[in-house]
């Protein structure tokens, strides 16, 4: 882990976007920022954009700089196995994609009970292990989604495992569905350096409520994402911190405070306490937008959109939530009210959320005529 420069990277799901495609012009320019800032640290997976985020890698960053200019972390999703024979040509084909011989980092991906299970009795660990003696990975870790027991028994299990990537920032950090806490005090317990994944929820603690943004306001420092990202940052074991950059401008507001971090002080931290206590008091959806939901809903509703929505409504209380409802999220399918409840959505929600009764909720909100 000796060539990571610094603890922020860049995390490959939320790519900016053109027609449906990454722009890959401004990708270029935003993987050359981070890089000339001094940072080389990249996070794809195989299904991140409908598989276009490692070809993006590939065509953005590998071909176009020297391997010892950075650290790719690529990872094994489920879904794209079913036995311990399919593993090896899915990761030659991760390879290929990226345009790399091989990860710096390569993660069990979304680890639970039930995924454990399976990556059990494929021996995905062992095949993983078998790539890691062959010098294809460097580095065997596994990212995160459950409750702290089955970390626990996890790490056990595999005392190989090198690292963690849990899910962490300041508004999940004593949440009983995401037990951020609890999860990175078992990294701690067995020595495990920890990747943060969603400092800043899924953008949720960047679009901040009035009330919530005026207490940060009040510091006259940075952005509501700089306190979000320095919180992760400022907790002891923190290998990396990773931020879904969509643009420019949000590319150079990070690196803009990670370059020289510092970690927050006293009166940050009462001020996050604050901006807490706003979003308690509000009943917001917490999803963060990773859209596994998305992927097997057979009727294409799209699911973290209308989760934005509906947050947005709660928060603005404005008309321009029903026109993006109406007119841009479901104009041409995809309502809240053509959920037929078959439940894959909450089989693979890293938040564990109720998503067939929120959906019921969403309908009830905008799909209802008002007299």
């Amino acid at each position: 882990m000796e060539k990571i420069k610094k603890n922020f990277g860049f995390g490959c799901m939320r790519l900016p976007m053109k027609d449906g495609e990454v722009d890959k012009e401004q990708t270029c320019r935003m993987v050359d920022a981070f890089l000339e800032s001094g940072f080389n640290y990249f996070d794809t997976a195989h299904g991140y954009l409908q598989g276009k985020s490692e070809i993006a890698v590939r065509d953005c960053l590998t071909s176009r700089y020297p391997r010892d200019r950075y650290i790719l972390t690529d990872k094994l999703t489920g879904v794209y196995f079913k036995k311990q024979e399919d593993i090896r040509p899915l990761f030659a084909s991760q390879l290929e994609a990226c345009g790399v011989d091989y990860f710096d980092f390569y993660l069990m991906h979304a680890q639970n009970a039930t995924n454990f299970v399976q990556f059990k009795e494929c021996r995905a660990y062992e095949t993983a292990l078998e790539l890691k003696a062959e010098g294809k990975i460097r580095h065997l870790g596994i990212s995160f989604h459950d409750r702290p027991e089955v970390l626990e028994q996890i790490l056990t299990e595999y005392p190989q495992i090198e690292v963690v990537q849990i899910q962490f920032n300041y508004l999940d950090y004593e949440d009983p569905a995401v037990q951020s806490r609890r999860c990175y005090e078992v990294c701690r317990q067995f020595d495990k350096p920890v990747i943060v994944m969603e400092p800043v929820k899924g953008g949720n603690l960047v679009d901040l409520p009035e009330k919530a943004r005026l207490i940060l306001d009040e510091l006259h420092g940075g952005s509501p994402a700089s306190y979000a990202i320095r919180f992760a940052a400022s907790q002891p074991g923190m290998l990396m911190v990773l931020s879904g950059m969509s643009n420019m401008e949000q590319m150079l507001d990070n690196i803009g405070y990670m370059a020289d971090f510092k970690p927050l002080d006293r009166r940050e931290l009462e001020a996050i306490d604050g901006v807490r206590n706003v979003f308690r008091s509000m009943s917001l959806i917490p999803c963060t937008a990773c859209r596994y939901c998305v992927e097997g809903c057979p009727q294409r509703i799209s699911i973290p959109d209308l989760f934005a929505v509906m947050n947005a409504k709660q928060i603005h209380k404005d008309w321009n939530s029903d026109f993006y409802y109406e007119q841009v999220h479901t104009k041409h399918g995809g309502k809240a009210s053509d959920c037929i409840k078959c439940g894959r959505c909450e089989e693979v929600c890293p938040q564990h959320l109720h998503i067939r009764k929120l959906l019921e909720d969403i309908a009830e909100t905008f799909e209802t005529k008002k007299d």
